[in-house]
């Protein structure tokens, strides 16, 4: 893992992510993702082995299908992963980041929620196996999914 200017990007074994737009990039799909957070912990879901960069930890998230919008398609995945239906207000655009992993390219955009208390979850467990309420900064301390860390870090000034 290397770091470049201040961390505004971070090469990694799979790729790279970063704040700024990459030379050559030619975005494939969007990813939406959400940090949904009760009182200064944020919601991590367990990734199900058989997923892609399987048994590591991410916040909700997901493709962005064909025509949908980013916002519909956050909610959509919210809902689909743990069965919380929201209200479109509620989510705040944090920032979209360039993310290059072997073969493509994809904005990576991520939402912020604060929630009044923790919501009743209906886990899909065909994606996920487990989910926790975690301090920011603890968070660093788990297997977390590719660039996780840096998103966490960027998005709570953490060194």
């Amino acid at each position: 893992m290397i770091y470049f200017a201040n961390a505004l990007i971070k090469f990694t074994r799979l790729g790279m992510i970063s704040r700024n737009i990459l030379d050559n990039f030619n975005k494939k799909f969007d990813v939406v993702s959400v940090f949904i957070e009760h009182d200064g912990e944020i919601l991590l879901l367990h990734r199900q082995d058989h997923k892609p960069q399987g048994n590591t930890w991410a916040m909700p998230a997901g493709k962005v299908d064909n025509g949908e919008d980013l916002i519909d398609a956050l909610s959509r995945e919210v809902e689909e992963e743990i069965g919380l239906k929201t209200d479109l207000r509620e989510y705040k655009y944090i920032e979209g980041y360039y993310v290059r992993h072997s073969g493509y390219d994809l904005i990576y955009h991520t939402y912020h929620m604060k929630v009044p208390e923790k919501p009743k979850l209906n886990l899909n467990l065909n994606e996920h196996k487990d989910f926790v309420w975690i301090k920011p900064k603890e968070a660093l301390n788990l297997n977390l999914i590719e660039d996780e860390d840096m998103c966490i870090k960027w998005f709570y000034n953490i060194g």
